[in-house]
């Protein structure tokens, strides 16, 4: 999916306040096609290859769900995603009133073509299929997958993966938690597939599937402020012997991804990255892994 016990207090969601562009990419102008391919003289401002001169433009979805966002308000600065980026933009030179929102459905992100966007910033884990048809940042996040099911339930009693592959499982289409699912667990009917997170919630609610599976944070989320009579059940990585990460997502051939790549690795080495996870994301203590 895009998934983390002690569950620290997390904002409630709030309407989305967000600025709109089209979902559909941009025409592939001359201009548009040219700032897009090859990587800049420097990572100096003016130099940056951008959909809009001056501007960088960020796309993410919506909603846009805690803890990556607060107030499904991706331009607030809260959540660990929203703040991520602005301290990317910083590292580029970019003031908050130089950086542009706009709408970017999921599975709309990672799909070959040209972007009207510089990044897209969605829990979007990095794996060889996109990688084809898009370009990714390095990693700014490493990722388990966790599994989401009612109290009391058959599914909250599992310890391990063997003992889901009986059950009906979900997640939102398009996503790694999906793919988990359908290549790690293996069930024996074939998963619920829901457009978002909410239709998966509300699916566990009405008990049409035993289990949901979300990135770990999000999991946590769901638990503890969301669905408070769930628990999660347990965590594991989705490719053996591989750490998910997600990473920014840039049209392929974009100039930008070694600027952007300079500018996460400034904020890991000094500290900053770490004290947004802390600051936005529970810890990942307390929950047993499933093998």
């Amino acid at each position: 999916m895009r998934l983390r016990g002690s569950v620290v207090a997390l904002p409630l969601v709030l309407p989305f306040l967000v600025v709109a562009a089209a979902c559909a990419p941009q025409d592939s102008s001359p201009s548009a096609s040219d700032s897009n391919s090859g990587s800049p003289a420097s990572c100096a401002k003016a130099d940056l290859p951008l959909i809009k001169p001056g501007t960088l433009t960020i796309g993410t979805d919506s909603p846009a769900y805690d803890p990556w966002f607060s107030n499904n308000d991706p331009t607030n600065g809260k959540g660990y995603e929203s703040a991520v980026a602005y301290a990317v933009a910083d590292q580029l030179g970019f003031s908050r009133d130089e950086v542009t929102w706009v709408k970017v459905p999921f599975n709309s992100s990672y799909k070959p073509g040209a972007k009207n966007f510089d990044f897209d910033i969605n829990q979007i884990s990095i794996t060889p299929a996109r990688a084809k048809v898009v370009d990714f940042s390095d990693g700014y996040y490493a990722a388990a997958q966790a599994v989401i099911a009612l109290k009391g339930s058959k599914a909250s009693e599992a310890t391990s993966l063997a003992d889901l592959k009986d059950l009906k499982l979900g997640a939102q289409t398009g996503t790694t938690s999906l793919t988990a699912i359908r290549d790690v667990i293996q069930p024996s009917q074939d998963p619920a597939v829901f457009e978002d997170t909410n239709a998966a919630k509300q699916a566990l609610l009405n008990h049409q599937v035993d289990a949901i599976l979300a990135d770990l944070p999000t999991a946590f989320y769901i638990s503890a402020v969301e669905i408070p009579n769930s628990t999660i059940v347990g965590q594991f990585q989705p490719e053996t012997g591989q750490q998910e990460e997600f990473g920014m997502l840039f049209q392929k051939g974009s100039g930008l991804v070694p600027c952007v790549n300079e500018a996460l690795a400034t904020l890991k080495s000094d500290g900053t990255l770490a004290d947004l996870e802390k600051k936005w994301l529970s810890d990942v203590v307390n929950v047993p892994t499933l093998q």
